[in-house]
């Protein structure tokens, strides 16, 4: 906040005025704050307070901020910098800065953010305002955790906490405590985080900070959850629950009781799980909190997978999914390619373990999906498919047969030939398919793959008999794959065919069964030894990822952690 001798010189109305407003802020009043400002910036007709004029924009700016009114932040701050460009005050403009790159921080446009910050710094040095500059290094490590560089995060927040100690600022010392207890709990450090934590929660207590107080307290909850001590996690988030209900913080709430759903679903209890998280959603929903949202879905496709709904699992990923693509271009871009990343990789682990349960009724096509898979994204790339499609692409093709689901094993397994009622209930699996992932909302429709890869070029396939090019590319390419493997595995009725024999049975199927061109182009890719059955075949990485996000879309998914929260640190200003 920053105190100004000319404050003696100020009416008593006016001093007044500034302390309440403060006062309101410090205890999250944000109405009153907001009220006692603006009242304040009224009183204050004198053009010699102009440090002082520069401050109260800026304070009105911050919760604007808050409040997610970041237009009229916005304007704020122009007019808080233009003020101090006015009357050449260094430090009014370093604030100033400071603000502006909160601003751009909350609208995700981080490297802006970064510059406005070393920009603060340097006119804070300047002006030989101290607090700022530990301030902007506190700002500047917030940046730097979030893009992953936690030893240079290490370096800034270190340098701001000597800074507000040799200050005596101990009113900054609580959101930078804790901060550094998270950096420490993402490094392992487990010991060292526990004492920040529990120093940062004192500190926050003596100085009166509730919201900082809730915010050590859920923080704790995720150390311990680190940690496996699931009892102690239960009492954080018992503790940051009672200090939550009496601020009417709807937003922690919802926070905890997200965490409180994370560990009724470790200790078994999915039914209670599931509670929580539908509580904790629709408080974030509530709050208008699109990040929280779309982590509390993700946690209760955890726990619908734990049940073995499959349906219920992709429809929160994909919910989740489509939040987290939108908050790319919102305010809160932190750490929001990472989270696609590993839900992208979430997915193809769940379509593939749902595809491979289905097989488990066939004893003769285990693996299909996944070959199927292989073989068709080996020939989606050579038409041109982009890369990014590929990713859904593939998990249509984990999810053709879906609909064997409802397919009796017995007519499955049969050995000999099927009766024209059977092999009825076999065609049949098209249709269902399409009805099991009718109300699934994929980023990239998948349906007409699970629909129509049994369709023939010259329209005697099955289920609605399409011709050509009303085949959809994606289906054609995949009744190819679909056929292709068939053919070179073993099935009841026969041993598997070598791939010149596969080949050679297929193109007396071109230009009927098979999209003619698309049957030239795979069988290069055989003969070339691109593709051979029953070998993995190996794609390009996805592009545009950061550095180190690279994967293989063929590979197998690591296995998703049950909770990744998103780096969630509150700028100085």
């Amino acid at each position: 906040m920053g105190s100004f001798a000319e404050l003696e010189r100020l009416s008593a109305e006016l001093r007044y005025a500034i302390g309440a407003a403060q006062a309101a802020e410090r205890e999250g009043q944000w109405v009153e704050a907001l009220d006692g400002f603006e009242r304040s910036l009224r009183l204050l007709k004198d053009a010699e307070h102009g440090e002082l004029a520069s401050s109260l924009l800026r304070w009105i700016a911050r919760i604007y901020m808050d409040g997610g009114h970041l237009p009229e932040a916005d304007d704020c701050l122009e007019a808080a910098l233009a003020v101090a460009e006015l009357v050449q005050d260094r430090a009014a403009r370093a604030h100033a800065l400071n603000c502006k790159a909160i601003l751009c921080q909350k609208r995700g446009n981080l490297d802006e953010a970064e510059e406005l910050y070393s920009a603060a710094g340097l006119w804070a040095r300047e002006a030989e305002d101290l607090k700022l500059v530990a301030m902007t290094e506190q700002n500047l490590g917030t940046i730097a955790n979030i893009h992953g560089d936690l030893d240079l995060a290490l370096k800034h927040y270190w340098v701001s906490l000597e800074g507000y100690r040799r200050l005596e600022l101990g009113e900054y010392l609580g959101p930078l405590l804790n901060n550094l207890a998270m950096l420490h709990t993402q490094l392992g450090r487990f010991e060292d985080a526990e004492r920040l934590f529990e120093e940062a929660f004192d500190n926050a207590l003596q100085a009166g900070a509730a919201y900082t107080q809730v915010a050590v307290q859920v923080n704790r909850v995720d150390l311990w959850i680190t940690q496996g001590d699931l009892s102690r996690a239960m009492e954080a988030c018992d503790a940051a629950f009672g200090l939550a209900q009496r601020l009417g913080a709807s937003r922690w709430l919802a926070e905890i009781h997200k965490y409180y759903g994370t560990l009724e679903r470790e200790t078994g209890n999915h039914r209670r799980a599931l509670e929580e998280l539908r509580r904790a959603e629709a408080l974030a929903r509530e709050a208008e909190d699109h990040l929280l949202t779309a982590e509390t879905l993700r946690e209760r496709a955890e726990v619908h997978w734990c049940e073995g709904q499959h349906r219920e699992t992709l429809e929160c990923l994909l919910a989740a999914y489509r939040l987290f693509f939108e908050l790319r271009a919102g305010p809160d871009l932190a750490d929001v390619d990472r989270q696609l990343n590993r839900l992208e990789n979430r997915f193809s682990e769940i379509v593939l373990q749902w595809g491979e349960s289905i097989e488990s009724k066939d004893r003769y096509t285990h693996g299909h999906c996944k070959r199927v898979a292989e073989l068709g994204c080996a020939l989606a790339r050579a038409t041109g498919m982009d890369e990014k499609v590929l990713v859904w692409f593939r998990m249509g093709a984990f999810l053709h047969d879906v609909g064997k689901v409802a397919i009796p094993s017995e007519i499955l397994n049969k050995p000999g030939p099927l009766t024209q009622s059977e092999r009825s209930v076999i065609e049949g699996h098209a249709e269902e398919g399409d009805r099991l992932l009718a109300n699934i909302e994929f980023p990239w429709d998948i349906r007409p793959m699970v629909r129509h890869h049994h369709e023939h070029w010259a329209g005697t396939g099955y289920p609605d008999g399409l011709t050509g090019d009303e085949i959809p590319l994606p289906a054609r390419v995949l009744c190819i794959a679909d056929v292709y493997d068939a053919l070179t595995s073993e099935r009841s009725y026969r041993m598997a065919h070598s791939p010149r024999r596969a080949l050679s049975l297929m193109e007396e199927g071109a230009g009927t069964v098979f999209d003619p061109g698309l049957f030239r182009t795979f069988k290069g890719l055989v003969q070339e030894g691109k593709i051979e059955p029953g070998t993995r075949v190996r794609l390009k990485p996805v592009q545009g990822r950061r550095s180190g996000e690279e994967r293989w879309l063929n590979q197998a998914s690591p296995v998703f952690p049950y909770r990744t929260p998103l780096v969630r640190f509150a700028p100085m200003s």
